[in-house]
């Protein structure tokens, strides 16, 4: 009896001990980005939130947060598509941009009432927009980057597809403090965002619905890309095994640096500089903006029927990329695609969908030399891979344009990946996945805002005074900041900017503890903070990735078996 009092003793202890270090450290490990102070001290206000004794104690001592709020979170609300018992009513349509849904099941579209004609793929149209006299002293957009733009598959059952940024501003509001109610007194657009930064504490854009309503503008089905016509061309083209030579495959063998250079390091050349056909043609004459009495707008125009050689509009989604392109000095130049959308769907665990938030910016990074692609940065959650560009997967072009690279936007998350298939990371036996596959082949370059930024005045400016006509947006007594690290292109001279230089996020803070939507299992979230935006994602980079830690990645193989955290 003692001897099995014994075990049984030594048995409950060596499992109290066992459950307090996976209590203690299972979070930490699942974090790669640990806490800061003042981030503890929000956890805690976090954690006090619930009014119910009970939960906060096994929420503090258990890590088990919330658990009565426990439910299967579906990716849309019961009764929709095609199929279904509830049929699209034409206000639904209208709001959607859909006309219908064919004998197929697919989505027919029309032009959405009140909307920009550039927003729209009318069939075989000449997508280049109109050029005004303002747009001579602006920088082009090189035809390399363009030649070169990455094409990117969409996931084949995605629900939350490309969004319009602009679209999204319309639906959110701020968030008070106070009452926990969300505040529209003034008009949101990407022309204003900036002045939000004058506010005291950082600043949520906040959704004015409850996202669990599933309100169609975070799906923004329109989005979806229009199918795009296979000429039949191996996607394979390009050979994704590719490695370079010499015992150690992750240096390249030239002596040239490219791989980490900017302004201050400019990039080792044993031999000069080899460029595209057309000479460095790509370097900025100036940065004056003609006309900047007129107001920002989103991008638009009307499609020139003159042109020849139209661009082909299979590809073409309405939800427009941001393409920032960024001078490191030397012949190097960084193109950022940023991909928006609405909602960031998590993924699941046994069932337990964690890590849903209110928009979500994804990018992906080609750093050209001298107009030479050599490498590609894909974004997966807090940090990404970086790829040399012989091991990407590759998709042949016709007219002889050079073949452009292929990459996979996950389901929900749209997290970016270099092949399809299952992506498994931070835990351990594939519970926590990515998944990828040929769905919709997304062609950014169709269809994008297009920008140049200058890093180093970007990190000389600081948060701004408001606007004088706004109290609600900050302190009227001060006059505006005026922003200037970042220009539109050549291409949409009136392209908005300040919504690049809003510090806030653009979602929804991490949801309290009392709310009915929230819990959190180990330190993961069902709901989490919305993103920074595009400014905030490490621009001013000299390496390839976005994290220090980065390793070129030389084939596919070496991709699916290293990770980012």
């Amino acid at each position: 009896m003692i001897y099995t009092l014994r075990r049984a003793t030594i048995f409950v202890t060596a499992l109290t001990i066992f459950s307090v270090l996976v209590i203690t450290y299972l979070p930490r490990y699942l974090n790669p980005t640990p806490p800061d102070a003042e981030e503890r001290k929000r956890d805690r206000q976090w954690v006090n939130s619930s009014p119910y004794w009970f939960d906060r104690q096994v929420c503090r001592y258990l890590g088990l947060c919330g658990i009565q709020h426990i439910r299967w979170d579906a990716p849309t609300l019961p009764g929709w598509g095609p199929g279904s018992d509830l049929h699209m009513t034409e206000e639904m349509a209208k709001v959607l941009g859909v006309g219908n849904w064919d004998q197929d099941g697919a989505a027919v579209f029309v032009n959405k009432p009140g909307t920009e004609a550039w927003e729209h793929a009318p069939g075989h149209v000449d997508l280049k927009r109109k050029r005004s006299e303002s747009s001579d002293t602006l920088q082009e957009v090189p035809q390399y980057v363009i030649d070169y733009a990455p094409l990117v598959h969409l996931y084949s059952g995605e629900h939350f597809w490309p969004s319009d940024m602009a679209e999204h501003v319309k639906h959110m509001g701020l968030l008070d403090e106070e009452d926990g109610s969300v505040n529209r007194t003034d008009e949101l657009d990407l022309g204003n965002l900036a002045r939000l930064n004058a506010k005291n504490g950082t600043v949520f854009l906040t959704s004015m619905d409850d996202v669990e309503s599933r309100p169609e503008w975070l799906h923004n089905r329109a989005g979806i890309p229009v199918e795009y016509e296979d000429d039949g061309d191996d996607e394979h083209d390009g050979n994704p095994d590719k490695k370079m030579p010499g015992n150690n495959p992750t240096v390249p063998t030239d002596g040239n640096t490219w791989w980490d250079a900017d302004k201050q390091h400019p990039p080792n050349r044993i031999a000069a500089p080899r460029y595209r056909k057309g000479g460095p043609s790509w370097r900025r004459q100036t940065r004056s903006l003609q006309g900047d009495d007129e107001p920002q707008r989103p991008i638009g125009g009307t499609p020139s029927d003159g042109d020849k050689n139209k661009p082909n509009p299979s590809g073409y989604s309405n939800g427009p990329a941001v393409l920032i392109l960024v001078d490191k000095g030397a012949g190097i130049v960084d193109a950022f695609w940023f991909f928006f959308y609405s909602y960031n769907l998590g993924q699941t665990v046994l069932g337990i969908r964690f890590g849903n938030h209110v928009g979500d910016w994804e990018h992906c990074m080609v750093r050209f030399d001298n107009g030479i692609p050599k490498a590609m940065f894909l974004s997966e959650h807090a940090g990404g891979k970086a790829y040399a560009w012989p091991a990407l997967e590759k998709k042949a072009q016709p007219n002889g344009k050079p073949p452009r690279p292929v990459i996979y936007s996950a389901v929900g998350s749209h997290a970016m990946y270099a092949t399809p298939g299952l992506h498994p990371y931070v835990l351990p036996f594939e519970l926590l996945k990515d998944v990828t596959d040929r769905g919709p082949l997304w062609d950014p370059a169709l269809n994008h805002y297009s920008y140049w930024y200058d890093y180093e005045a970007g990190l000389n400016e600081t948060e701004s005074p408001s606007s004088p006509q706004s109290p609600y947006l900050g302190n009227p007594s001060e006059p505006p900041k005026q922003y200037t690290s970042l220009v539109p292109a050549a291409d949409n001279p009136k392209a908005p900017t300040s919504w690049f230089h809003f510090e806030g996020a653009w979602g929804d803070d991490v949801y309290s503890l009392a709310d009915y939507r929230q819990w959190r299992l180990f330190g993961e979230y069902h709901y989490i903070v919305g993103p920074l935006g595009p400014k905030f994602k490490y621009l001013e980079r000299s390496k390839v990735c976005q994290t220090d830690k980065c390793t070129m990645l030389w084939s596919i193989e070496d991709g699916e078996k290293s990770s980012w955290y």
